[in-house]
């Protein structure tokens, strides 16, 4: 069965007359005649019944019309996507964040991407470093964009975004807003938030031990958003990088004599094929001016 023979078929169906058909295909009627009779024969009966001046489908005709229908305008979706990639169109984009990149900093970026591809589309996931390094082995996720995700797999490259700090978030209202930095004295009577899901999770906990900082009876959250909306309703404090986005509702500080840093990468996998939206991202994403959010 070719596709030109299907083509036939439908046009002799809507139109129940095999000459207006032939008109319809721009062929002759004799050769729109002879590729049904092709088709009948591979299908073993008549699609149609030749009654002057119109056609009429057979039972077999009336069953395989929404068949070879389906299978036509499928065949030409196919051969119309297959078009828009060759002339760079279209383009998917399947990108990892860990639960702590914020969406918004890559805005500017996917944004220039959109404008490259007509017809872009994105699928976006979300996981801590362990999920996001089975994305990339099962290329669920062509890129992830995370800090430290550790030496879990020998097959990742990445490369540096930017590398930045951490700071105190609180209500707007709180105590210790509106200071330029506090010292871990302060903290000791403060009830914290814990970011959990955030890679750097281990680090962030030992550190406030290490200072006398009360964990046991903290609260625990499993997203920035809920981490923000704890925060704005007065459950306590948090520490948290500095490109986290702030409403107005907190407020920020620094503390004293911390060293606690991340780096933020772009993953990919050594040896795998980029797809051309793929390494258009990853290009663009290294040469991003992140002087903003890195310190």
């Amino acid at each position: 069965m070719e596709m030109h023979q299907v083509r036939y078929f439908l046009a002799a169906a809507t139109e129940l007359n095999f000459t207006k058909a032939a008109e319809k295909c721009n062929v002759s009627q004799p050769s729109l005649t002879r590729a049904i009779k092709q088709l009948e024969g591979e299908f073993g009966g008549d699609l149609f019944r030749r009654e002057r001046p119109q056609a009429q489908l057979t039972e077999l005709g009336e069953r395989m019309h929404p068949l070879l229908k389906q299978c036509y305008d499928s065949a030409m979706g196919a051969r119309s996507l297959a078009s828009s990639f060759k002339s760079g169109e279209v383009g998917t984009l399947k990108l990892a964040l860990s639960h702590t990149i914020s969406l918004e900093l890559l805005i500017p970026t996917l944004a220039a991407l959109k404008d490259s591809f007509a017809q872009l589309e994105l699928k976006i996931l979300r996981g801590g470093a362990a999920e996001i390094v089975e994305f990339l082995k099962s290329a669920e996720a062509e890129l992830a964009v995370t800090s430290d995700l550790g030496n879990e797999w020998d097959r990742l490259d990445r490369w540096p975004l930017f590398a930045e700090g951490f700071q105190l978030l609180m209500p707007a209202g709180h105590e210790l807003a509106g200071q330029p930095h506090v010292g871990f004295e302060d903290l000791q009577t403060e009830r914290f938030v814990r970011r959990g899901y955030c890679e750097g999770a281990g680090p962030t906990i030992e550190l406030l031990r290490s200072h006398n900082i009360d964990l046991d009876h903290a609260h625990d959250v499993n997203s920035e958003g809920d981490l923000l909306t704890m925060l704005a309703a007065g459950f306590g404090i948090a520490l948290a990088p500095r490109s986290i986005p702030v409403p107005g509702t907190l407020a920020t500080t620094a503390i004293k004599d911390v060293e606690l840093r991340r780096t933020v990468y772009i993953y990919g996998v050594a040896g795998r094929q980029r797809t051309s939206v793929g390494g258009m991202l990853l290009k663009m994403l290294r040469a991003a001016d992140w002087s903003q959010v890195a310190n």
